[in-house]
């Protein structure tokens, strides 16, 4: 439903009642607005608050998203997650800090994605805001 939507982008939502809240991160102002129509075509939807950050427009920051990528999805231990449609592992950038947000299966490869982005030329601080699987 949303075409654009990628691994440099996070979106997340709050259900209050009648009203959604969107939140999260992405690359694409258009994938902002997009966000909100899907959602208020939603049977139910009376309100949409869409909180979305869209991030600057930076050919660092694209260096870095690159970089970062390639850190995390070519190390062996994490190249299965490379083959979801979106994988779960979502790398945000903003001004040369990254934060790493989604799902991985378990903490070992929460801490090798993140030595990985630790490692990327470029990059000020890293935030490892990833959930182990249940």
């Amino acid at each position: 439903m949303l075409p654009y939507y990628s691994v440099f982008d996070n979106l997340e939502f709050r259900v209050v009642g009648y009203r959604v809240e969107l939140f999260g991160h992405v690359v694409r102002p258009t994938l902002k607005s997009d966000a909100a129509a899907v959602v208020k075509r939603i049977e139910g939807v009376e309100r949409v608050d869409n909180k979305i950050e869209v991030l600057p427009l930076s050919p660092n920051d694209d260096r870095i998203r690159r970089a970062v990528y390639r850190a995390i999805y070519s190390q062996s231990a994490l190249q299965r997650y490379a083959l979801q449609p979106v994988p779960s592992i979502h790398i945000i950038v903003k001004n040369g800090h990254v934060t790493l947000v989604g799902v991985a299966a378990s903490e070992m490869d929460k801490n090798i994605a993140n030595l990985q982005a630790n490692g990327v030329p470029g990059v000020f601080s890293v935030t490892n805001k990833l959930r182990i699987e249940k």
